[in-house]
């Protein structure tokens, strides 16, 4: 079940980012985030209660989370767009996360698709994501997703220094609706 996420989520979400925390230090798995930087439970929490958080639940577990929304990162304004569209046309997928459990089995895919079609429902024919240069995992996906990669741009990124953000696009509805 996709939803919206409640602060009874809030846990379980923080425990996905720092299982991922984790394997970011010890070596199997480069996403390119900092423990006690970014994302923190603090950012879930903010994006809770600002009613942008989403889960996917499976058999009453959250097993993915993301931020939904229309805020496009600074460094957005940097890139080269290929489908040029007003603000109020373009949703926004932030930190989109798949608990270590539950990997390889399509969540991460799953909870694009329901983004997806979420931003149908909201009018939002243009698409946007950003990503770690590292994290090849996201960006595959991404790519198998049919989403194309409109520039990389070194910046600092919610703390995180010397990042180069991968900013991602897909145009979901015929051109003639921008």
């Amino acid at each position: 079940m996709f939803r919206r996420a409640n602060a009874q989520d809030i846990a379980a979400i923080a425990a996905i980012y720092n299982d991922i925390h984790s394997m970011e230090e010890t070596g199997p798995r480069q996403v390119g985030w900092i423990r006690s930087i970014y994302p923190t439970e603090e950012t879930a929490c903010a994006a809770v209660e600002a009613g942008e958080m989403y889960v996917l639940e499976k058999e009453g577990k959250v097993v993915a989370a993301g931020k939904i929304n229309k805020e496009q990162m600074p460094a957005y304004a940097e890139v080269n767009w290929q489908y040029d569209a007003a603000d109020e046309q373009v949703m926004v997928l932030h930190t989109l996360v798949v608990s270590a459990k539950e990997r390889g089995k399509g969540y991460g895919r799953e909870f694009v698709a329901e983004y997806e079609a979420m931003a149908i429902s909201c009018g939002c024919p243009v698409l946007r994501i950003d990503t770690n240069a590292i994290n090849t995992t996201a960006r595959n996906m991404y790519k198998k997703l049919g989403y194309r990669e409109a520039g990389i741009i070194p910046c600092v990124f919610c703390g995180i220094p010397n990042v180069d953000l991968v900013c991602l696009e897909k145009r979901l509805l015929p051109s003639e609706t921008i």
